[in-house]
This record gives structure tokens, sequence and C-alpha cells, in this order.
């Protein structure tokens, strides 16, 4: 009797391990419900109904006297989708990109500065230009985000787990207002986002 216990409570542990991990793995969807891929662009937009002033896409935005001093920026004019973006998942199971995962970033389609497409956190602070697709040491690990389920749309995140023993601060990203730019940074205010497939 205590062995077929200990077998049934096994098996509801597992489920119920199961479960949680399927659940922590959910497939991140465009607003076409389809979803998002590793292999393909996309563009991040903001999830608001109607609300003026909203401002469109993310492209990269010059931020200081330099022409290579980027940032990521929201384009303010709500018309523009911004610049196709790639999705590098830490673990792309079957191509997919799944919420609260690792990934990194990237801007496609540049111009100029082409060397400064990958996202990171720069300064503990504002999300910037100059990371590295792939790299797990501690010294790179600025370059991961996550992306995370939000109200009706999702939101991004900056909080690392592919490196253990690192110390990091987690925290939503938003919105801020520096100079005229909407740039990307911490924020206790979720940017709240959706993805469309880039053409």
């Amino acid at each position: 009797m205590k062995t077929i216990f200990m077998f049934l409570s096994l098996i509801l542990f597992s489920t119920l391990i199961n479960n949680s991990f399927a659940f922590a793995l959910e497939s991140v969807l465009d607003e076409a419900g389809k979803k998002l891929r590793a292999d393909s662009f996309y563009f991040i937009l903001p999830d608001t109904i109607y609300a003026p002033g909203q401002g469109g896409g993310l492209i990269r935005g010059l931020i200081g006297n330099d022409t290579c001093s980027l940032g990521v920026v929201q384009d303010p004019d709500q018309n523009k989708e911004g610049l196709p973006l790639r999705f590098y998942p830490f673990n792309a199971k079957k191509g997919v990109v799944r919420v609260s995962t690792d990934l990194n970033i990237q801007f496609g389609f540049t111009e100029s500065c082409n060397q400064y497409t990958v996202w990171k956190l720069e300064d503990n602070y504002f999300v910037g230009l100059g990371g590295v697709v792939g790299n797990l040491s501690p010294e790179f690990i600025s370059s991961w985000f996550k992306i995370e389920k939000y109200r009706y749309g999702y939101k991004l995140v900056y909080c690392p787990s592919v490196c253990s023993y690192c110390q990091v601060q987690c925290k939503d990203i938003g919105i801020v207002y520096e100079n005229g730019k909407r740039r990307l940074a911490l924020s206790d205010a979720p940017y709240q986002i959706k993805f469309r497939k880039a053409a």
C-alpha cells in the first residue's frame, strides 16, 4: 500500500511539474495568432487600442553626438512599423519563440553601423546596441532578454537566467522619455507590445 501511494504521489508530482513546464514554455504569438519563429523577422508594436500618441514601432535612434551612438527607441509616428527584428532563443525548440525564455534580439536591414544591431542593457538602465548573439559568458549577460505575457498582450523583461551565478536586476522594460526620444529602459511601467510579422 505504501509503495502504491508513493507511486501515485510521484505521478501526481511529475504531472504538476510537466504542466508548469508546459505553461512556462507557451509559444509567443503574433497579432495574427501564429507562433513567433526564430527564423523570421517581426515588428514590435504598441499593443494599445486607439490611444492617441501611442507611437509606432521600434527603431535604432541616435542618442548621442556620435553617428553610431545608437539606442533602441520608439518611433513617435504611430503609422510607422519601425525596423524588423529577429529573435534568437537560448533554446529554440522546434524553431519557436516561447515566453519566459532567454533570447537575444537583433535589428535587421540596417544601413549603417552594422556592427551595432543586437540589443543589450547599457548602464543597468537603457536598452542599447552592441550586444552579442548566443554568448553565455558573464560579460555578455546584458544581451539576454525575455518575452512575458502581460494583460492581453506581451511585455519585454530583463531577467537573464542563462548564467546561474550572475547577479542581475530583474525588471520590466518600458518607455522612458530622454532628450525628446522615447527610449526603451528598465521601468516600473511595462511597455505592452504585440508582434507583427515582417513581409
